[in-house]
């Protein structure tokens, strides 16, 4: 049942943050459920403030009635300190992307780990969890390795350009996730020799990064891909795997999935997940600032 005449403001913090496709996803799901519903771009860069500034930037956004934040690079650790509750999840993790704001409290949420999770449950079905491979140990990577642990990985190894942050994600999967083998790798070759499945969350493959983040020659048939990259959605990546006969996997189902959580966090309503995975395609077809404009016009 939709709700009618029920006004909600909800925003996004982070730095550059103009090309974004999560307000156009909101407004329009917004929308369609018979809200009256606001998002803004909490831009730091448009601000002229730092990360030290988003005390500030927080406490405006309750002052202006917002009820939910996203927050994306580089603030989801260090809002961690100014938040009352924080999920396992979130805890886990080191990292919040949504905040939910009600009756004075800041409660932290992580949607990218479930994001990543959904996406993959309904596009990668009856995946082979033996043995993974992940490029990448940052924000989005201990996302998606907890979301492939959670999932039942057996075996998950971290590669990253800082061997110690490989290391230090690996040991805190490892402490949470103890039926898997979670290591920091030091021999790519070998390890996806062996692997049933690789995933990519390093930027390398978006347009301001193009290229490939492995060589070519170690895709294998036997593979499936994930990657976390949409903008391109087909990036080098998935179109080497795909000439090679890998099952693949766009980073758009975890960009949907991700503000599907955050929107039913928000709100209290249960989002159309297929709606707002239509409207994603729609948007990634034109222009971001065109898309960002649709949406807010919708």
């Amino acid at each position: 049942m939709k709700s009618q005449n029920i006004s909600f403001c909800a925003g996004l913090i982070g730095k550059g943050i103009q090309a974004s496709l999560t307000p156009a996803m909101h407004i329009a799901e917004g929308r369609a459920q018979g809200l009256d519903y606001g998002y803004d771009l909490l831009d730091l860069d448009q601000m002229k403030v730092g990360v030290d500034q988003l005390p500030d930037v927080i406490a405006d956004a309750e002052a202006r009635g917002f009820g939910g934040l996203n927050v994306t690079h580089p603030c989801k650790q260090a809002v961690l300190g100014l938040l009352d509750t924080l999920t396992e999840e979130a805890m886990v993790l080191g990292a919040v992307n949504t905040i939910v704001l009600r009756d004075g409290r800041r409660h932290g949420h992580n949607t990218d780990w479930w994001g990543f999770a959904e996406s993959f449950r309904l596009g990668l079905p009856h995946a082979d969890l033996g043995s993974v491979v992940q490029l990448g140990a940052g924000g989005a990577g201990a996302a998606t390795a907890f979301a492939i642990l959670r999932a039942g990985a057996a075996r998950l190894t971290i590669f990253d350009q800082d061997h110690a942050r490989a290391s230090g994600l690996a040991e805190t999967m490892q402490r949470h996730f103890a039926h898997a083998v979670v290591e920091a790798g030091d021999d790519l070759p070998m390890a996806m020799a062996r692997a049933s499945g690789l995933i990519h969350a390093t930027p390398t493959g978006m347009v301001k990064y193009p290229g490939l983040p492995l060589p070519a020659s170690l895709l294998h048939s036997a593979l499936w891909v994930a990657e976390i990259v949409y903008f391109p959605l087909l990036t080098k990546l998935l179109s080497e795997a795909g000439h090679r006969g890998c099952r693949v996997l766009d980073g758009g189902g975890m960009a949907v999935y991700q503000a599907v959580k955050a929107f039913e966090l928000f709100t209290g309503i249960k989002p159309d997940s297929d709606r707002m995975r239509r409207h994603f395609s729609e948007l990634s077809q034109v222009p971001p600032q065109t898309a960002l404009a649709a949406g807010a016009a919708s």
